[in-house]
């Protein structure tokens, strides 16, 4: 058949590995220095893997492939050892899940950032649907999600940069006022995806671009340290003193 799937110029291959993490099927691997396609079947053609070469090596093209195997590729990730990512998980039998009225919803025990909360917020204004008034985007950019961002697009150049963890803009009411404003907007979620990746992506934007300053938001939650591990990482790797800044929001909305 006939579909769309990743093709890499070895010529252009330096050898980072960076597409590597980026390949959430892991149909990317480093051999003999250069990052090859193990085979066809593993690769659905998405290309997150192009945007997180630095070189331009990898492009999308279409030609005579086999068909893309997600049971292939849940194999070949078991038997690398690594864990399968949410959006081949979804499709799995839900047939082992209780929704019994039966089953308790009153004791909670794993990840506070997977606990389910009823929020009563006092201070939502009743008015807000009512009000006519314009809220511009403060959006300075596109992409935003870290996974699709250039290292080299303009718009790092001299940057205030907004590194933000997933939910934090739909908790705080006025992120984009308070927040947004003036910086170049990157965001991403340290509870599923590969921290490890983003601290790679961007210790590629911070060595490569004169950054004026970072500011990290996440949430309150233990598993949205992820992401500021990954940029203090990026910090020291790109051996740069950006000012930093971080803030923290609760799950309510509220600055901690």
């Amino acid at each position: 058949m006939k579909r769309k799937i990743v093709h890499i110029h070895e010529a252009l291959c330096n050898g980072c590995g960076i597409c590597v993490q980026a390949c959430h099927e892991s149909a990317i691997q480093m051999i003999n220095g250069k990052a090859k396609l193990l085979d066809d079947k593993y690769c659905d053609g998405l290309g997150d893997c192009l945007p997180a070469c630095p070189t331009g090596a990898i492009e999308i093209i279409e030609r005579t492939a086999v068909p893309y195997d997600e049971a292939a590729v849940i194999e070949l990730l078991h038997s690398l050892g690594k864990d399968i990512p949410p959006s081949l998980q979804q499709n799995a039998s839900l047939d082992s899940i209780d929704t019994s009225a039966s089953q308790s919803v009153t004791s909670f025990s794993g990840c506070p950032g997977m606990q389910a909360k009823k929020l009563t917020n006092n201070n939502i204004n009743s008015n807000f649907m009512n009000d006519n008034s314009s809220r511009p985007s403060q959006l300075r950019q596109w992409p935003i999600q870290l996974h699709l961002i250039n290292p080299s697009a303009d718009y790092l150049v001299d940057a205030h940069i907004l590194i933000a963890a997933d939910c934090t803009a739909f908790s705080y009411g006025d992120f984009h006022k308070d927040f947004m404003n003036g910086k170049v907007t990157i965001i991403g979620c340290p509870k599923l995806d590969d921290n490890q990746f983003y601290a790679q992506k961007l210790t590629h934007i911070f060595t490569n671009n004169s950054i004026n300053s970072i500011t990290v938001a996440r949430m309150e939650v233990p598993c949205c340290g992820g992401i500021v591990a990954a940029v203090k990482q990026a910090l020291s790797k790109s051996e740069k003193a950006i000012p930093y800044n971080e803030v923290v929001i609760s799950v309510d909305g509220k600055l901690v």
